[in-house]
Order: C-alpha cells, then structure tokens, then sequence
C-alpha cells in the first residue's frame, strides 16, 4: 500500500511538473485551440499567471481577435511546427511558431518567465507578417559578399 502510494504521488508530482514546461504548455494551448476554443485556450493558458488578472482587456481583446482565425478568414487550421527559440537566461524564453491554414501562415509568439520555479505565460501575441520579414532577410546587404 505504501510503495503503491509513493508511486501515485511521484507519478502526480512528474506529470505536475511536466505540464509546466513551456512547449509543453504550448502544445496543450494548439491542441485547445484545435479542438475547442481560441478562448479556452487562451483562458487555460493565462491561467498559469495569476498577474494577468489585471490585464482582462488586453486579454479579451486577444480572444476576440483570435477567433477571428476562422476558416472564413484564414481557412482550415492544419497545426504548427516551432520556428524560432530564443532564451534570455534561464528565466525568460521565447517560443515562436508557425500556424499552418490554408491561406496564409500566422506566427504565434509566446514568452514565458520562470521567476522562481514554475515557468508562467508572460505573453502571447500573433501576427501575418512572416512574407515582409523574410522577404528583407533575402536581401543581398544580409549575405557577405566575399562567399
């Protein structure tokens, strides 16, 4: 009964923490927002920050326009693959990712900050831009002439 216990709480505790990695965090927040919401996503997302109840509009307004991402709009959702990972430290992360519908990417930006030892949503933001960024990363004056 004790081995069975101590199994239980370690296995709760591993996956308790688990959870709280950001891709992991990520990865629940696409999977929501396929199968749900972009509402319960982003609720359940900002949920690991208890700081962010200060910024409902700022949140709100973000609802709003992520269920804009509709298939009138952008057409079917086809999921995301990771394209840029940045980290400041040990405590702040940047995870950046491409969303995958059928008329265009989106990028989805998420940052997240470990102030003591639970990684928490700092941010969340998207944008269609990705066809002007890599337009301007062809430019010859980015590659060495000398090659």
């Amino acid at each position: 009964m004790k081995k069975t216990f101590s199994f239980l709480f370690l296995f709760i505790t591993i996956s308790v923490l688990s959870q709280n990695k950001p891709k992991e965090q990520v990865e629940n927040f696409f999977t929501q927002y396929q199968e749900q919401s972009a509402t319960i996503a982003i609720d359940n997302l900002y949920k690991t920050n208890q700081w962010m109840d200060r910024a409902t509009d700022a949140i709100t307004d973000l609802k709003n326009k992520m269920e804009g991402l509709n298939t009138d709009f952008v057409g079917k959702f086809y999921g995301y693959e990771l394209i840029l990972e940045k980290k400041l430290g040990e405590s702040f992360i940047l995870l950046s990712y491409l969303g995958k519908y059928d008329r265009q990417p989106i990028r989805f930006t998420f940052e997240f900050y470990k102030p003591n030892d639970t990684w928490k949503i700092f941010g969340l933001k998207f944008d269609g831009d990705l066809d002007n960024e890599i337009e301007e990363a062809a430019k010859l004056y980015y590659h060495r002439l000398d090659d």
